[in-house]
C-alpha cells in the first residue's frame, strides 16, 4: 500500500495555493454563497479560509458542494480537489503519467477502445486530411495538450475549399489531432443533441489487480463542441447503476432541474448500456495499471460505449446536497477501494 505523502509536500501545495489566491474573487464568491444559503458573509468568508488552510477544501469545492450548510462530520465525507491531487501523486507512477497528457500518444495506446478514426497532422499530409474528411463530414480538431475542453474545435468538411491551406491553419493552431465526430446514444441526444455528452468514470486499480469504479458523473453540454464548464456545460452525479441522483449543477454552483435547451428533467436520466460500460472501463484501466487512479471520459454510443480520454489527476465530480438532498460525499468509497 502506498504511504501517505509527507507533510512537507502538503505544506508546499498549501503555500503555493496561498501565493496564487485571488482575494477579490474569494470575497465576491463568499458574499454570493452567504446570500444563496442565508448565512452571514463574514462567517462564510472565515469558514472558507479556515477550511482551505486546515482541511484542504478548495474555494471552488466549498461553493460547488455546499459546504456552508454542512456539518463538520458531513464535510469529512467529501473528496476535495486538493485531496484528489494528493491521491494522484500517491498512487500513480510518475514515470507513466505522461502517457495521459498528450492526446496523440494517448490515442496510440488506447486506439482499440476509441471506436473512431483519427489522424495526426504533420507537414506534408494535407492529402491524407482531405481523404479523411471525405469519409467524415464533421471533423474535430484538438491540440495535443489541453484541459477543460480548451483547444477543441468542430469543423464541417463541406466548408473547406482549400485543403492545403486548411491543413496549414490547423498546424499553425497546433490542432494536430483530427478525429471523426462520435455518435452518441439516443438517450443522451434526448438531453442535449448538439453536444457529444461524456460520462466521467473514476476508477482505481486495487492491490489485487482488480478495477473498481469509485465515482461516476454525467456531463451535459449546451450545443457546443465540448460539454465542459468553459462551454457552459454542467453535470450530475450518477449512482453505481448509472442513474442520476438529482439535479444538474455547474462549477459555479448553479442548479439545473431541467436542461435549459431541451427541457429534459435531469433527475430522470439513466445512462444506457451500463454493463458494457463497466466492461470497457475494466479493460482500459488495466492498459497502464501503474497509473492506478484515473478519471475516464466515455461516450455511450448507439451500440457500445467508446473511450474519449483518460485524465491523470482525475479531478472532482462530487455530490451537491442542494441538487440531490444527499449530505455525504464519495470519500468512504475511495477509502474502501484504496485502503487508506
Amino acid at each position: 500500500m502506498a504511504s501517505r505523502l509527507p507533510f512537507s509536500h502538503r505544506l508546499g501545495v498549501l503555500v503555493e495555493r496561498a501565493r496564487k489566491i485571488d482575494i477579490a474573487s474569494v470575497t465576491s464568491r463568499a458574499k454570493e454563497t452567504a446570500r444563496v444559503h442565508g448565512k452571514k458573509y463574514p462567517l462564510v468568508l472565515a469558514d472558507m479560509l479556515w477550511s482551505a488552510g486546515r482541511h484542504r477544501v478548495g474555494f471552488n469545492d466549498y461553493i460547488e458542494f455546499d459546504f456552508a450548510i454542512l456539518s463538520r462530520a458531513e464535510r469529512a465525507t467529501w473528496v476535495t480537489s486538493p485531496l484528489a491531487l494528493e491521491l494522484s501523486n500517491r498512487y500513480d507512477d510518475p514515470a507513466q503519467v505522461h502517457r495521459f497528457h498528450h492526446k496523440v500518444a494517448f490515442n496510440r495506446d488506447f486506439d482499440r477502445f476509441l471506436g473512431r478514426e483519427w489522424l495526426e497532422l504533420v507537414p506534408g499530409n494535407a492529402d491524407e486530411l482531405q481523404e479523411f474528411a471525405q469519409r467524415h463530414p464533421v471533423l474535430i480538431g484538438k491540440v495535443p495538450v489541453s484541459k477543460s475542453g480548451l483547444g477543441v474545435r468542430r469543423y464541417q468538411s463541406a466548408d473547406v475549399t482549400d485543403w492545403k491551406a486548411f491543413h496549414a491553419e490547423l498546424l499553425e493552431r497546433d490542432e494536430v489531432l483530427v478525429e471523426e465526430r462520435i455518435e452518441q446514444h439516443e438517450d443522451l441526444s434526448a438531453v442535449c443533441p448538439g453536444t457529444v455528452n461524456t460520462t466521467r468514470v473514476t476508477t482505481f486499480v486495487k492491490d489485487d489487480g482488480t478495477v473498481e469504479i469509485i465515482n461516476m458523473a454525467q456531463k451535459f453540454g449546451r450545443g457546443g463542441v465540448s460539454d465542459q464548464a468553459s462551454f457552459g456545460g454542467f453535470y450530475t452525479v450518477l449512482d453505481e447503476n448509472g442513474h442520476a441522483l438529482g439535479k444538474g449543477y455547474d462549477t459555479s454552483g448553479h442548479l439545473f432541474e431541467t436542461h435549459p435547451d431541451t427541457g429534459y428533467r435531469i433527475a430522470d436520466f439513466q445512462l444506457p448500456l451500463m454493463d458494457q460500460l463497466r466492461e470497457l472501463i475494466t479493460q482500459v484501466a488495466l492498459v497502464i495499471p501503474e497509473v492506478r487512479y484515473v478519471g475516464w471520459d466515455v461516450v455511450v454510443g448507439p451500440e457500445r460505449p467508446v473511450l474519449v480520454e483518460g485524465n491523470w489527476g482525475a479531478g472532482v465530480f462530487e455530490n451537491k446536497p442542494t441538487a440531490t438532498g444527499i449530505r455525504t460525499g464519495h470519500l468512504p468509497r475511495y477509502r474502501a477501494a484504496m485502503g487508506f
